[in-house]
């Protein structure tokens, strides 16, 4: 009951200054500095491009309708690219490009990492990956340059408006707990356990985050795995995974009460994203969003273009406006900028408990 009182009186101050910020019911951004950004291929721009790893997006046709072959798993712009353009900041570059240094980290850096899980040993088969742990090390090294060219105070000031994006929990499951044949982790827990486990490893990495200044966090959850082209082409036809879905649930309810958790913590404003609610709406109701191809990966081989995933020069679909999935695993363009505005502004259902765009304002 403390707790929850505590919860509510520390939403209330944010809420009521976020109230003084806004006037003639017009919300505007304020300004934020940086954007940190780490995760797995759904965010990577390019970090695997330089280990030693076999998941890669660096070929043709890889960025056909934007970039060209940088490393993002996708058609086009990823989420965080989208939502970097709302808060108006540069894209972040990848830290592994031996080019992201001095004043170009500045406006914020990628840690992304393809087959990257919240588990050391989560894409492991894939070969080297920045796992959760260590991206949140190399987050240190970057901290450890900015001390460089900046005071100490301003650099207080500086994490404190940056925003940090987290998307992580997919590989812990689709490259972990669900391959028995490779990982023993479905042998040692249930579901639930796992959603646990999982929570429990990355509270202890996003403190690790907040004790070195930064503030403000959007986490993402984990979208309808069991939907994406991979998974589908083991399913009926016309049919989802329902038991992959249907695991999901613990980790990420779990996910969204963490969030409320970390929101005692003084100054901290961490923030929930409804991936597995946006991507189900868009799945449940395509035609809304204009989309027409959900069942298959737009570049890819096998049953519903997810067995194999787009290999380099394979000529992808023509219709990728109406695609929902860019390959086995990774939506489209289309679908990363209904997501990311769904994060920037959307209401509670979608960013809980407040927005991104709202918790910009919140100092």
């Amino acid at each position: 009951m403390m707790k929850a009182t505590a919860i509510k009186r520390s939403w209330f101050m944010k809420l009521f200054m976020l109230f003084l910020h806004c006037s003639n019911g017009i919300v505007e951004s304020a300004g934020v500095p940086a954007l940190f950004v780490f995760g797995d291929s759904l965010v990577d721009v390019g970090n695997n491009n330089y280990l030693s790893s076999i998941a890669k997006a660096n070929y043709f046709p890889y960025g056909v309708d934007n970039f060209g072959p940088t490393g993002r798993f996708s058609n086009g712009k990823t989420f965080v690219d989208i939502l970097g353009e709302n808060l108006g900041v540069p894209y972040p570059p990848a830290f592994a490009d031996p080019n992201t240094a001095g004043s170009r980290i500045l406006g914020g850096v990628n840690y992304a990492s393809a087959a990257a899980g919240i588990l050391d040993e989560s894409g492991q088969h894939y070969g080297q990956r920045y796992s959760l742990s260590q991206q949140v090390l190399n987050f240190e090294t970057t901290l450890n340059q900015i001390r460089t060219l900046m005071s100490g105070g301003n650099l207080t000031e500086y994490l404190g408006k940056s925003v940090a994006v987290l998307v992580f929990g997919s590989n812990d499951y689709i490259n972990n707990y669900l391959m028995p044949s490779i990982y023993s982790s479905s042998y040692y827990y249930n579901p639930p356990d796992f959603a646990n486990l999982l929570l429990n490893h990355y509270t202890r990495q996003l403190l690790a985050l907040y004790s070195l200044g930064l503030r403000k966090f959007l986490l993402a959850g984990i979208g309808p795995l069991g939907c994406i082209p991979n998974q589908r082409a083991s399913a009926p036809p016309d049919r989802c995974v329902d038991y992959v879905n249907q695991i999901l649930g613990t980790y990420n309810e779990g996910l969204k009460s963490l969030v409320d958790q970390l929101n005692t913590h003084p100054g901290a404003m961490f923030l929930y994203g409804n991936t597995y609610g946006a991507v189900g709406d868009i799945l449940n109701n395509p035609n809304t969003y204009g989309f027409s191809v959900v069942d298959k990966g737009c570049c890819g081989i096998g049953r519903n273009q997810g067995q194999i995933t787009c290999l380099p020069w394979v000529v992808p679909c023509s219709n990728r406006n109406t695609s929902v999935f860019w390959d086995a695993f990774h939506p489209t363009e289309g679908v990363n900028a209904i997501l990311a505005q769904r994060a920037f502004n959307g209401p509670p259902r979608d960013c809980y408990p407040i927005n991104v765009q709202q918790m910009t304002l919140i100092y």
